[in-house]
């Protein structure tokens, strides 16, 4: 499994949106994903999520609802 860590932004973004780590981890895994200025955008169900991956780990910056 990944180890997933979260900036403090997302994790408010988190509760304010009523996100799972479940759901951010599928979208990280499973997710349809772009680069943009060097941070991966992986989009999944309901879900987008904006992370760097380091060597063992993934760095989540911010998460959004998608429509």
């Amino acid at each position: 499994m990944i180890n997933v860590m979260y900036s403090r932004h997302a994790r408010l973004g988190m509760v304010e949106r009523g996100i799972t780590e479940k759901e951010i981890k599928e979208a990280i895994v499973k997710g349809s994903k772009t680069t943009q200025n060097g941070k991966i955008i992986a989009s999944y169900r309901n879900v987008r999520v904006v992370f760097r991956k380091t060597k063992e780990d993934c760095y989540v910056i911010t998460i959004m609802l998608r429509w």
